[in-house]
């Protein structure tokens, strides 16, 4: 459990408050809880970010405390979910497709992959590879100073022995030529390099694809 890691894991981690006001005293919370609406009628919520190993009867006691949550209906308690994964590093490209099967892709939970954002766009890279498969183009891997290349990066080449999904974190990005001590300005610094190597990136693919597979062929002999 997150929570065994210290006092404040917790808030650092699903009840970060960072970006949220209240809006009526203009001050940042100390921690916050997001309720997510899972049915049309609204009037069911999901807890994001609460698996947890906890009794039935010590969940209902903790949640009551948050406030507005005092008379809470729960509906079903949390609960640790299994994720299954492929071991990634051992079989996969970054481009998520397999080494030994170029024509068979991963992307995704599956390959270890955590958050929506990044297992969607991590399925589109796939299917935009696939489709160059498909087509008989080459499709270059994304540069690893791009949020999806830095990703694609750790998910074929991080340990096998001990591989564990990851969110996209700075920590996976390459370090700055110049380094820049202020983290705000080396995070805005790595922020505009991945733009203008996404920009360089996109257009390799533009001029790619302005010449057929036959005719790179006769252009490259």
């Amino acid at each position: 459990m997150v929570a065994e890691r210290g006092m404040e894991t917790l808030r650092f981690g699903p009840m970060k408050p960072v970006g949220l006001r209240d809006p009526n005293t203009g001050r940042r919370p100390y921690a916050v809880v997001q309720l997510r609406q899972d049915d049309l009628a609204a009037d069911h919520f999901s807890l994001v970010g609460f698996q947890t190993q906890m009794k039935w009867g010590d969940q209902q006691r903790v949640l009551r405390l948050i406030p507005g949550l005092e008379q809470a209906e729960f509906v079903r308690y949390g609960m640790i979910h299994r994720n299954t994964y492929i071991n990634a590093p051992r079989v996969l490209e970054p481009t998520w497709q397999m080494r030994n099967r170029p024509e068979l892709f991963f992307a995704g939970q599956v390959s270890g992959v955590e958050g929506y954002v990044e297992s969607a766009a991590s399925g589109l890279i796939a299917g935009l590879a696939a489709a160059a498969l498909h087509s008989g183009f080459s499709f270059p891997c994304l540069p690893r100073t791009t949020a999806l290349g830095a990703i694609g990066f750790y998910v074929s080449h991080a340990s096998p022995i001990n591989y564990q999904p990851t969110n996209i974190t700075f920590g996976l990005f390459p370090s700055l030529d110049d380094p820049v001590r202020d983290k705000r300005s080396r995070r805005r610094a790595m922020a505009d390099r991945a733009l203008r190597d996404l920009t360089r990136w996109q257009e390799s693919l533009f001029v790619e694809r302005m010449v057929s597979p036959s005719e790179q062929i006769q252009y490259r002999d």
